[in-house]
């Protein structure tokens, strides 16, 4: 199957399918043993990551015909994947309940703004609900990949702006312009840099990016899903990060902690946290 599969997890790394390539990667929160042997973790393994203290790492390839760059299809969509110097390939699984949320509450008449969009799954996901999409990320090279995922899904004349900006600054000037979102998408990391190198740290400057975020919120929006992989920040802290921005504002909150679902064993990964905010 050309998708994404969890084989196993434990000792702090993950053993992963992930279309035609087997590889091992590391996963702070595999804090079990494995399922499996130590020797299925070795079989017909292709690439393995190791990370190093400053968050960087290296590869080590194993089968010399691992492709540079191959496509998966995961969770409604068909994704570009390549290797990253973090670790990372463009996709995060552990979203995918989230894109099918974001599907389901996108509709042709609002206009959703993801931030931190990275390489597109939820712009993609709110775009293909028929939503207007303006996605927003700092990294020149993660905006450009999403473009090529958008191509693939043939949402290339969608009605998406590609936006490379620093989230705080582009949502400070949505809202001296009067632009109004419908929905609101945002999975901040724990520390970036803005497209001109402004420094995002979450515990400085979440709260702030929020009370933004409410300035630029439609009368009548419909969602806002707040989630994150940084430490500290469970689905209860995700909501009370949301209860301050809504105010009195009747809806729904769904809390989740995000999960990758083991292949077998009936196990699963946790992989951050998040908050969805459903307007009645």
């Amino acid at each position: 199957m050309n998708t994404y599969q969890l084989i196993d997890s434990g000792n702090f790394q993950k053993l992963e399918q992930i279309g035609p390539y087997r590889m091992v990667r590391p996963s702070p929160q595999a804090v079990w043993r494995p399922r499996l042997p130590a020797s299925e973790w070795k079989r017909d393994v292709d690439v393995v990551f190791k990370r190093f203290s400053g968050g960087d790492g290296k590869w080590t390839v194993l089968n010399k015909r691992l492709d540079r760059e191959w496509f998966i299809d995961y969770g409604g969509l068909n994704l570009k994947l390549k290797r990253t110097d973090f670790g990372h390939l463009g996709v995060f699984a552990e979203q995918i309940s989230n894109w099918q949320t974001i599907r389901s509450l996108s509709k042709p008449d609002m206009e959703v703004l993801n931030l931190f969009a990275y390489t597109g799954g939820s712009s993609l996901a709110a775009a293909q609900g028929g939503a207007k999409v303006v996605h927003v990320d700092a990294s020149k090279t993660s905006v450009a990949w999403a473009r090529e995922n958008a191509e693939a899904n043939q949402l290339a004349d969608h009605p998406i702006r590609w936006i490379v900006d620093d989230a705080q600054k582009f949502v400070a000037k949505e809202a001296r312009r009067g632009r109004r979102y419908h929905g609101v998408i945002l999975d901040p990391p724990s520390f970036g840099r803005g497209s001109k190198n402004e420094v995002w740290k979450i515990e400085e400057h979440l709260s702030p990016l929020l009370d933004g975020i409410k300035e630029i919120l439609h009368e009548d929006f419909k969602f806002i899903l707040l989630s994150s992989h940084s430490h500290g920040y469970t689905p209860v802290a995700m909501k009370n990060n949301l209860l301050e921005l809504v105010g009195d504002i009747t809806g729904e909150f769904q809390l989740s902690e995000m999960l990758v679902e083991e292949q077998d064993g009936g196990r699963a990964l946790p992989s951050g946290a998040s908050c969805f905010f459903i307007r009645n």
